[in-house]
């Protein structure tokens, strides 16, 4: 098990992937054949729930579909892991969000997060973004971690755990390229005088990425490279990094 870093989060809201029901579930997704045999078959793409949902204002079931499109709510305790697409998506208790369509009803085009929080893998494609109250990310093919603190004044949290983001906060804008986890704040307001400054990386891990990359057929970039680096926020394998974290390098304004 991976070091992590609660704020405001329990250990049992990030370690759902290590509860039989899940594996079974997933399990059950990889050998039905993923997300193109659910359409075919004309079955659910949500691949565990517990707790309460609504979508659309309407409680939903475990055996219904998300689409592109549609509003969600998750109660206290809840737990929601679904796929569209090439990307799948874990959504944290006491969250809303709305998941907008692409260019197809299978294709999402932005994650828009009120409050709470989303752990996401998006595969290649055209250009999806992820937007909170402060915070602006293009996706360009990654693993994510994002929040909305509605205690802090909607103060959002984004995690790039691998990939590269374009990212924005205010008229602050920069490029997060990071191996293993480059974490940011979006400031509701400017914080030494910057919109987007560093984070560490808080409230997910990297088991949770491992596992919603395998249920899109995908592996995370330390997978992939047979090695993790240090978990503090700058996104490097490198415990003293050649290139500082691209949010300390913004404009004072």
């Amino acid at each position: 098990m991976t070091q992590h870093t609660l704020q405001g989060r329990t250990e049992d809201e990030v370690l759902w992937f290590q509860r039989r029901s899940f594996l079974q579930a997933a399990a059950a997704w990889t050998a039905m054949g993923g997300f193109g045999a659910a359409v075919a078959q004309q079955r659910s793409n949500i691949v565990e729930m517990q707790g309460d949902t609504l979508v659309n204002g309407q409680r939903i079931t475990a055996q219904q579909t998300i689409m592109t499109g549609d509003q969600i709510q998750t109660g206290p305790g809840s737990n929601l892991i679904f796929v569209i697409g090439n990307s799948s998506f874990q959504v944290r208790q006491n969250s809303r969000l709305t998941v907008e369509r692409g260019p197809t009803i299978f294709a999402v085009s932005v994650l828009r997060i009120i409050t709470g929080g989303v752990a996401s893998v998006w595969g290649k494609g055209l250009s999806r973004a992820i937007i909170t109250p402060t915070i602006t990310a293009g996706i360009r093919g990654t693993g994510v971690y994002t929040e909305v603190f509605e205690s802090q004044g909607g103060r959002g949290y984004f995690c790039n755990c691998y990939g590269t983001v374009d990212l924005s906060a205010g008229i602050d804008k920069a490029v997060s390229r990071s191996d293993y986890h480059q974490s940011f704040w979006g400031e509701v307001e400017a914080k030494d005088g910057r919109m987007l400054t560093p984070a560490t990386a808080i409230n997910h891990t990297d088991e949770e990425l491992e596992f919603l990359a395998r249920l899109v057929d995908q592996r995370t970039a330390w997978q992939i490279l047979g090695r993790k680096g240090v978990k503090d926020g700058n996104g490097y394998m490198e415990e003293k990094p050649a290139e500082a974290h691209p949010a300390r390098n913004m404009p004072i304004r």
